[in-house]
């Protein structure tokens, strides 16, 4: 089957990753104290978590048809995001139950940074073998959220999942997110990059994957290992290269003065890229639509919140509705 056979697909999207709920705590002070000191923040909510359960909810609104591969406990933080990713649309039939508890995070969020604290719990439990081979065979596209978390369970099989899914006719896309183990991987990864389509890291990961320490050797790098690169710069927008071109694209307009939390603002970037390449736009408009996505996301607390639908997406992007590809 070539990559264009995609008439008998089912799903658009599979994304495979972590799944966890996010404790966000917001407040112009959010540094704990110990010594039993008590602080008043501003908030603090339970909301979607984990890049690929946030990328897949941030698809689904786009009206992608979008299934998640992740590993939660049998306890109430699992029943939590089962309940949030049904609600929003996404097919869950790919996520195991594992006998450890659901992984958890904790954000800190204070003017535009964030701190991280993260048990992951049953989320390091998820392997290639478990990603159910009916989902795989059934998407137009393959996502791998949070590489480095899932590192020893789904790295080793991550190669080859994604040529499987290229074998079925996929498109692939991978981020890695940070490496909390600051290695920044090897081999193993490595061996992926053949079969991944688009690499998506963000300025700091693009530095430390490649090892170089400014952004054009870094992209210039990682593009010569095979995947396309798009990384995300912020309010600075996006960079993306491949085999014939290296440009940026902007952040849209009209979203000055509206910031609240950049909680998962990177995975709804991914969402809005691959619902772009999925409706058959080129790359650069794809990052555009992302960067739109991306943008939109951070008005309002959590990851998912304020991710907007594709009408409301396209027109931040300053794109038509019925977009086609440039070239």
């Amino acid at each position: 089957m070539s990559r264009d056979q995609t008439t008998a697909k089912t799903l658009d999207l599979l994304v495979v990753g972590d799944c966890n709920p996010d404790v966000l705590v917001l407040g112009d002070d959010v540094t704990p104290e110990f010594g039993q000191h008590e602080k008043l923040v501003q908030s603090i909510s339970l909301v979607v978590g984990g890049s690929a359960a946030i990328t897949a909810v941030a698809a689904a609104r786009l009206g992608l048809r979008v299934a998640l591969a992740a590993a939660i406990g049998s306890d109430p933080a699992g029943e939590f995001m089962l309940g949030q990713l049904a609600s929003a649309g996404v097919d869950t039939s790919g996520v195991t139950v594992s006998g450890l508890g659901t992984g958890m995070t904790v954000a800190l969020a204070h003017a535009g940074d964030r701190a991280i604290l993260t048990a992951t719990g049953a989320m390091t439990s998820l392997t290639a073998g478990a990603v159910r081979r009916d989902l795989l065979a059934a998407a137009r596209h393959v996502h791998v959220s949070s590489y480095f978390l899932l590192e020893q369970s789904l790295g080793p099989g991550v190669a080859g999942l994604m040529a499987a899914a290229h074998a079925n006719g996929a498109t692939t896309s991978l981020d890695t997110n940070w490496d909390p183990a600051g290695r920044w991987g090897g081999a193993q990864l490595r061996a992926a990059f053949p079969h991944i389509d688009y690499l998506l890291p963000n300025k700091e990961e693009a530095l430390r994957l490649s090892g170089e320490r400014n952004l054009d050797a870094a992209v210039a790098a990682l593009t010569s290992a095979g995947p396309a690169v798009v990384v995300k710069l912020g309010p600075s927008g996006a960079m993306y290269a491949d085999s014939s071109r290296v440009d940026r694209v902007p952040v849209p307009l009209g979203l000055d003065g509206s910031f609240v939390d950049a909680t998962g603002a990177g995975d709804c970037f991914n969402a809005g890229l691959i619902a772009g390449l999925l409706r058959g736009l080129d790359l650069p408009s794809a990052a555009q639509l992302g960067c739109a996505v991306g943008s939109a996301s951070t008005r309002a607390a959590g990851g998912t919140a304020a991710a907007p639908d594709l009408p409301t997406a396209l027109r931040l992007a300053a794109l038509p509705e019925s977009a086609p590809a440039a070239g």
